[in-house]
């Protein structure tokens, strides 16, 4: 390796490395901030806030990794070009692209290594993350309790005075409502001295036994006017237990759709196989329903039954042998039964969107293990001319245009994601939407540095920054 290699690799790394961590530790806090109702107040020891942040931090590296390569890139080429290093280079006859040679062999092994951190470590934390959220409840149940408040457990809400224990499962002070099945509030109140919370890592029930307290219940009387006198049942128990679904403690509003869906915790090979499981089912349920269909209309005669794509039925005499009154019973039924076959139709549809939803999930997941590899070259060859065109290192102007840039990226990814799980585009293409878009600015910004012709011009972007830098600058002397 020449000398001027490894100084510009070295140069490069040494960016590279602090703009990473930054930006790690930026990203980390914000899922710190994202699930901070599942860690604060819950007496959690350091070691288990440690593996949660140790599982949730694998797949922040789709996000960090390309923004640390672009502006990475942005700040050494602009500190090179700036310190007037390039046309040091270029009158001892290096050429721009002869700068990128070491730098992009750089870049194409960290695309790699990205491609086997997507592939392998992303799924297995993903997995590792989503159970352990599940699980952290079996571990120390009384987590999900906090004292002197009331915690909203599934169709319950519970309040302690007190918790004591190693997990903190034994509980003084228990008051308990019910909430309603129909809407109607809490109906049903229990209070008791004392409390047990019992678990297993092996069950999703946790058991609560509650002894020496009162059970209170609102009776609602079917006959409507005797509801006024709003009678109720009282009753004394020394023990009573009560079961309560684990998978509730830490679900989080909004959330049941990432909780459940296994795609990010899978490879690509298994990807495949689960893609092809669905796409068989999802086609067998289609023609079900289709026959099914026929056969409840009655019209397996005039149908081609066992296909999606029926052939086009013939007209079937008109019953004119019926009188009127036969003819509106008839036409009465036939109606009815249309109602109910639109509506089992529209349940059917929603069932099918679900399902075509997730096998899109699938396969955008395939792809996007290769995007997050091909981000880390594009971002690289967007940012490294860019750096060498506005001739400015540092953390001013690199950090401005590097975030106008992720921005566009990370818009565009998040579109491409959300319409081709709605099956408005391919997966492919919702994939590669960012690639597709992004790519010819890359190819643009390199040719124009190469050739070096100045015909880039982002004055209109830096104008105003310099307009109110010296406005402030002006203010400050007159002061």
């Amino acid at each position: 390796m020449k000398i001027l290699d490894r100084y510009l690799l070295k140069t490069y790394l040494i960016t590279f490395i602090s703009v990473f961590v930054i930006l790690f530790f930026i990203f980390i806090l914000q899922t710190v901030w994202l699930f901070i109702s599942e860690l604060a107040g819950k007496d959690l020891d350091l070691m288990m806030v440690i593996k949660f942040l140790l599982f949730a931090s694998p797949k922040l590296i789709p996000m960090v990794l390309p923004l640390t390569v672009l502006l990475s890139s942005i700040m050494t080429f602009g500190d090179l070009a700036e310190n007037y290093e390039f046309a040091a280079m270029k009158s001892a006859g290096v050429s721009f692209q002869r700068t990128l040679r070491p730098l992009g062999v750089f870049i194409l092994l960290l695309s790699l290594c990205s491609f086997f951190f997507a592939n392998n470590v992303i799924p297995y934390a993903e997995y590792k993350f989503i159970n352990f959220r599940k699980n952290i409840a079996q571990v120390k149940p009384a987590l999900a309790i906090a004292e002197g408040q009331f915690s909203d457990i599934g169709s319950i809400n519970i309040k302690v005075d007190k918790k004591s224990g190693d997990k903190g499962e034994f509980l003084t002070g228990v008051t308990i409502h019910k909430k309603s099945s129909l809407g109607e509030g809490a109906k049903t109140v229990i209070r008791s001295k004392k409390g047990h919370l019992i678990s297993s890592e092996d069950s999703d029930l946790l058991q609560l036994v509650l002894m020496d307290g009162y059970y209170y219940e609102d009776i609602t009387p079917k006959n409507y006017k005797d509801r006024e006198k709003m009678p109720f049942a009282k009753a004394f128990f020394k023990k009573y237990n009560i079961n309560i679904d684990l998978s509730k403690l830490n679900a989080k509003e909004g959330e049941d759709d990432e909780i459940t869906n296994t795609h990010s915790m899978l490879k690509i090979s298994d990807l495949k196989y689960t893609v092809d499981s669905l796409t068989t089912d999802y086609n067998k349920e289609v023609i079900s329903v289709a026959d099914n269909l026929y056969q409840r209309l009655g019209v397996t005669n005039y149908y081609q039954v066992d296909s999606i794509n029926p052939k086009k039925p013939k007209t079937p005499e008109l019953t004119s042998f019926l009188n009127n009154k036969d003819k509106f019973r008839v036409l009465d039924v036939a109606s009815s039964d249309a109602l109910s076959s639109k509506q089992n139709l529209e349940m059917n549809e929603l069932n099918f969107r679900a399902k075509k939803k997730d096998i899109n999930s699938h396969w955008y997941s395939i792809y996007e293990k290769f995007i997050v590899a091909y981000a880390c070259i594009f971002m690289f060859f967007i940012g490294a001319p860019l750096g060498a065109i506005i001739r400015k290192g540092g953390l001013g102007l690199p950090i401005v245009f590097a975030m106008l840039i992720f921005i566009s990226f990370h818009f565009l990814n998040t579109f491409g994601k959300k319409f081709s799980q709605e099956s408005g585009i391919t997966p492919f293409l919702g994939a590669c939407l960012s690639s597709i878009i992004l790519t010819p600015l890359a190819i643009y910004l390199t040719k124009v540095a190469i050739n070096d012709n100045g015909g880039v011009n982002f004055d209109f972007i830096t104008e105003p920054f310099r307009k109110i830098s010296n406005f402030f600058l002006k203010f400050n002397k007159q002061q």
